[in-house]
């Protein structure tokens, strides 16, 4: 897990500078190049050899700040009311998971953030988070705290939402897909980490609890020269939620 959470009742687009200023670290915000992952070599396995993804892909990954995003969404019609109501009175108060509802709220626009973290003496990056927001009112949809990690020759992408007083994480396995795509994927791996995890701290103990139901796999891929994603979140094996994304160099105008 990604033990971090948040000590408000509120996570928000300014979560990562008010982290860096608690714990006495220097922020940063949209480093030139910098990226989710520092490299994905580092995600070399078994299931995956970083050597045949498509350049743009990598370059995506390593390079995030350099690209801007689009979201469509698409819900099955029998959460929507349930959603509906998790965003009114949870998501849009607590500033985590607010994602959109429909083409029209999508159609707002969203803006991208790449946090850094750094401290004194420790590696030039500790901390990398991924902020999505409403491009009209900043209003986060995602704060997502990234890292990678390797077990036995394995390597992983583990990332934590920060939530209040608590967190949930998300552990990915990656694989080659379709020759030069991308898969990020918690569902059928046969491996004990993949999965996703809600954890909290009481006194001095981390207790995490494994959400078995919970599944979710991110395909990228480029289609007619644009570099897309499609985001797939499965509840009790079915599919529930998948949002669409388009991402593009920011100074890009096709």
């Amino acid at each position: 897990v990604v033990p971090f959470e948040a000590h408000s009742g509120y996570i928000g687009a300014d979560y990562f500078k008010d982290l860096a200023r608690s714990e006495e670290g220097h922020f940063q915000r949209n480093a030139a190049d910098i990226g989710i992952v520092a490299s994905m070599d580092d995600l070399r396995g078994p299931t995956f050899d970083p050597q045949q993804v498509d350049p743009l892909i990598r370059e995506f990954y390593e390079h995030t700040s350099r690209f801007k995003l689009a979201i469509v969404p698409e819900w099955q019609p029998l959460m929507k009311p349930f959603f509906l109501l998790y965003k009114q009175f949870v998501a849009r108060r607590i500033g985590q998971a607010n994602l959109p509802f429909n083409q029209e709220e999508a159609q707002r626009g969203v803006v991208s953030y790449i946090d850094t973290i750094d401290f004194p003496g420790e590696e030039p990056v500790v901390l990398r988070g991924w902020v999505r927001a409403f491009a009209e009112t900043d209003e986060a949809i995602y704060v997502g705290i990234y890292t990678t990690f390797r077990y036995e020759n394995q390597g992983y992408v583990s990332v934590g939402f920060p939530l209040p007083e608590s967190n949930f994480t998300a552990t990915l396995l990656p694989y080659n897909h379709n020759r030069s795509d991308f898969l990020l994927t918690s569902r059928n791996t046969g491996l004990a980490f993949p999965g996703h995890y809600l954890s909290f701290f009481e006194e001095d103990d981390l207790t995490v609890m494994n959400l078995h139901t919970f599944g979710e796999e991110i395909e990228v891929y480029i289609a007619d020269g644009r570099l897309q994603a499609d985001h797939r979140f499965f509840l009790g094996g079915r599919l529930f939620l998948t949002l669409y994304y388009t991402m593009q160099h920011v100074n890009s105008e096709t």
